[in-house]
């Protein structure tokens, strides 16, 4: 058994990369990260590349439906052109690791000044949203935690974003309101 150091306070799925998440009330997480977690990529109908918040931000505006059709037809009006869902065969598209942490305490934080050059905390695009009310996610790296069921290894903080990156090591389901305990 580890410390309780604190509890998850919300649950995102992103069901397409590079769009806005939906808040569910658990998810099941497994060596992938969260199930139906960036599954779908908008690429460009004509010539197939992949579009991204990088280079298109207005896809950040877009909350996937989990309706391909219908998220097509509105990411087609939203961009002025035609792009359609392409699945992930090789599952979900993350940039660094399987899930993505982020702290309530480290949002206020960065809203009050103490955010990293290039971060914003307006939008983290965390999968786990946690209430740390004594610590700090950050000094996580190279140790395991245990949220709800599943334990995660965090191997280190994003570059242009808050929180901590984490590989599965045991799949399990996550609810909000589930413990969040520091195992090593």
């Amino acid at each position: 058994m580890g410390e309780v150091v604190g509890s998850v306070g919300q649950v995102s799925v992103y069901p397409v990369k590079s769009l806005g998440g939906r808040t569910v009330a658990e998810a099941e997480i497994d060596a992938a990260g969260l199930r139906g977690d960036r599954a779908w990529a908008v690429v460009d109908a004509d010539t197939g590349e992949r579009v991204t918040v990088k280079t298109t931000p207005q896809l950040r505006e877009v909350v996937a439906t989990g309706d391909a059709e219908a998220d097509t037809v509105t990411l087609t009006g939203v961009l002025g052109r035609p792009v359609r869902l392409a699945a992930s065969a090789a599952g979900p598209q993350v940039d660094a690791a399987a899930v993505h942490l982020v702290s309530r305490e480290s949002i206020d934080r960065a809203e009050a000044g103490d955010v990293p050059e290039g971060c914003s905390a307006d939008d983290p695009r965390a999968n786990l949203l946690l209430h740390l009310p004594a610590g700090d996610e950050r000094s996580w790296v190279g140790r395991r935690v245990r949220v709800g069921e599943a334990v995660l290894d965090v191997v280190r903080t994003p570059k242009h974003c808050l929180g901590v990156y984490a590989e599965v090591v045991t799949p399990g389901r996550v609810a909000a309101g589930d413990p969040v305990e520091l195992l090593g």
